[in-house]
């Protein structure tokens, strides 16, 4: 019987949103990837450091056991094979059990998702990103600047959402963008109990759910909305949630405030948003990525 990954979260990685490569990728930006090669080649025994996803990685490869592989985590990069040992290398320094890459040398891997099923794809590389998101898969542009997640909560996997064009479809962003703050309150409180359509990141809160209730005795899993929605507006992104039968833990509608703040008092693992300026606030912070999608990203 042939290997399957079905029934699997299968997240596939850069090598540069797993590990910190920031210096080697500076000779790799100087378009000398053979001099990239023999560095990557010279530090093979020196294991890379953390990157900006790494926490949100090994905290989902703990819901595996020997009986019942949950998570897949695949390393799909633009690096070299050669470059790609020091990257098992340091997986294997770290304890994490990963076995699956493909290695492009420089060739955009995001064709390679289709194949894997993959439920989400974090990448440095937003062009990557981007062709991920039109292939119909969850991806976000890492910021590798990020502050690295905070150790608080061992046994908790913690993510965090923003509603409209992460989660939600961006509906309503649209009036909002054309039409103001209070058309687009008026919008969502007349349609209040008429549900969202679903972002390109539900089909990723809809797989952490299953992971959830699936359960284990090491690891469980947070989550939370952090929008710029605020009262009325909050209705329907909760009515939402409820005709999808998800279950969040925690959601907080703030009205515009800066996220990073509250970011940091969540202290998520990873956190996801379509905005840029929200992410430059929130990477100050916590780990964060960028969903290059809806209207503000067209």
């Amino acid at each position: 019987m042939g290997v399957s990954l079905d029934g699997r979260l299968v997240v596939a990685i850069s090598s540069r949103a797993l590990f910190d490569f920031e210096a080697e990728n500076e000779v790799f930006e100087q378009g000398d990837d053979r001099a990239y090669m023999r560095l990557q080649l010279d530090r093979l025994e020196q294991p890379a450091l953390p990157g900006v996803a790494f926490s949100l990685v090994k905290k989902l490869l703990t819901f595996n056991d020997a009986a019942n592989p949950r998570v897949e985590v695949v390393i799909l990069s633009r690096n070299d094979p050669v470059s790609g040992m020091r990257v098992f290398r340091s997986a294997q320094h770290y304890g994490l059990p990963i076995q699956r890459g493909a290695f492009t040398r420089g060739q955009p891997p995001w064709r390679y998702l289709r194949p894997l099923k993959a439920n989400l794809f974090l990448s440095a590389h937003l062009s990557d990103v981007r062709s991920a998101l039109d292939a119909g898969v969850p991806a976000a542009q890492v910021y590798p600047q990020s502050v690295r997640a905070s150790d608080a909560h061992p046994n908790e996997v913690r993510i965090a959402f923003d509603g409209d064009a992460v989660l939600f479809s961006d509906e309503a962003e649209r009036i909002f963008q054309s039409d103001g703050l209070d058309a687009f309150q008026a919008h969502e409180a007349t349609k209040a109990a008429l549900p969202l359509q679903g972002g390109p990141f539900k089909p990723l809160l809809e797989a952490l759910q299953r992971l959830q209730q699936e359960g284990t005795a090491q690891m469980r899993i947070r989550t939370a909305l952090v929008t710029a929605r605020s009262a009325p507006a909050h209705e329907r992104a909760i009515r939402t949630l409820m005709d999808w039968n998800i279950e969040i833990d925690e959601a907080l509608f703030l009205g515009g405030l800066p996220k990073g703040e509250f970011l940091r008092e969540f202290e998520p693992d990873f956190f996801f948003d379509d905005q840029t300026g929200h992410i430059v606030s929130a990477s100050q912070h916590v780990p964060a990525g960028h969903v290059a999608s809806g209207v503000s990203n067209a």
